[in-house]
């Protein structure tokens, strides 16, 4: 077996590090028992990297690994080229904590399964299948295991999006005319690749009516979510409607937005009422709760299908440590749960640059994002935002 290693827009690595990946991939080689053939792994930036992206699939973005395969009737001794930009690795490597030489290799065994017939793009169990691999090949050869507990995370399917469209109704509010509407918002989200609608029924009604939620129900192909707070008068509304689900949310007159999880301290018998009276409605039910285990284990008692975690204190944390101890706190909360017999959701404050280490979280099986998919919307449009979002937690399982 043959490695030929080429750069391009970047410093060649020191000799050492090429002798140390050639070997590494030999011995990927003998387990996969592939034999003479010739495979070239090229390094290159992420300006080039991006070229590449455009020119074969048409995205706009720079990745860490591409993979092009040999085609059929050509020199059937050449394996293909895997083209890896060393920038993207760095800024990855850095944002998940990773020691670069590990997570080099471990994109370089990805694109050589590329190369071998695996598509983590292409059917339900692929990415599953072909993360497999990876785990293998790392655990054998080069067992770091800060690496393989990253490559273990992302064990699970892709996670969904749900798509809250109450910030249109904000701002079709803000006039108290009829537009721009929630409905016809909740239509491009499913086009965008949504997996859900997601609308909050507040007391107050500031943005979204009762008129919305019933045409939504009426309209769209996926699910419907309702986010109400513990009323009366919004349970009979929910078993009236039937939504797919009841995320039940504290909630406060004077607040912006929903300030923490539900408190369940000595409410966990008028929940417990609750949700099984929506539950003989047909009507799944999620609890909005922090992300520790006191209140997991109440929310427990309740009955509760779902727990959607608080990612709250994650997305406002703007000192890096705090950042890192609020997602360590979301992954052992999304593994206590998901222990406890929970579906694990996540959800508040999350965007485009903060999803992805949570996102990789392979407990949590579903994302509610709302404000960042609207103000994006403003540049790019509901669709395009939508689809970008959903890339971005693809990709952090990817």
């Amino acid at each position: 077996m043959k490695i030929y290693i080429n750069y391009q827009g970047i410093n060649k690595f020191p000799e050492k590090i090429e002798r140390q990946l050639k070997k590494d991939l030999q011995n990927a080689f003998k387990l996969l028992n592939i034999k003479k053939k010739i495979l070239s792994l090229t390094f290159v930036s992420n300006e080039e990297i991006l070229k590449l992206n455009q020119r074969y699939l048409f995205r706009p973005y720079p990745t860490n690994v591409l993979a092009f395969p040999v085609e059929e009737g050509q020199n059937m001794l050449f394996l293909g080229d895997v083209v890896i930009s060393v920038e993207k690795a760095e800024e990855e490597a850095c944002l998940y904590g990773l020691n670069f030489y590990s997570y080099l290799l471990s994109l370089c065994f990805h694109g050589l399964l590329h190369l071998l017939g695996h598509d983590h793009e292409k059917g339900v169990y692929s990415p599953w299948l072909m993360l497999r691999n990876e785990i293998n090949l790392m655990e054998k050869i080069y067992p770091d295991p800060e690496v393989l507990k990253f490559l273990r995370r992302r064990e699970y399917m892709p996670a969904k999006l749900a798509v809250n469209v109450d910030h249109v109704a904000t701002v079709r509010e803000a006039r108290k005319t009829y537009y721009p509407d929630p409905v016809h918002a909740a239509v491009l989200a499913e086009l965008g690749g949504a997996d859900g609608i997601v609308v909050h029924l507040r007391l107050d009604r500031r943005h979204i009516k009762e008129r919305d939620v019933r045409l939504i129900r009426e309209i769209i192909k996926t699910k419907l979510i309702l986010e109400m707070a513990i009323d009366k008068d919004l349970i009979k509304f929910a078993k009236e409607v039937k939504p797919y689900q009841v995320t039940l949310v504290p909630e406060r007159p004077e607040e912006i937005t929903t300030e923490g999880g539900i408190e369940l301290e000595d409410r966990v018998e008028e929940v417990k009422k609750v949700v099984k009276e929506l539950n003989k409605s047909g009507i799944k039910v999620s609890l909005f709760i922090n992300p520790d285990e006191k209140a997991l284990e109440l929310a427990k008692k309740t009955g509760a299908q779902i727990v959607e975690l608080h990612t709250g204190m994650y997305a406002d944390a703007e000192e890096e440590e705090k950042r890192l101890s609020e997602l360590t706190r979301l992954e052992n909360a999304a593994r206590f749960a998901k222990d406890l017999g929970f579906i694990v959701h996540a959800g508040h404050g999350l965007n485009y640059e903060n999803i992805g280490p949570v996102a990789a979280i392979p407990e949590i099986e579903e994302f509610s994002i709302g404000h960042s998919i609207v103000s994006r919307a403003i540049f790019v449009g509901l669709k395009e935002a939508v689809r970008e979002m959903k890339e971005l937690i693809l990709r952090a399982r990817s």
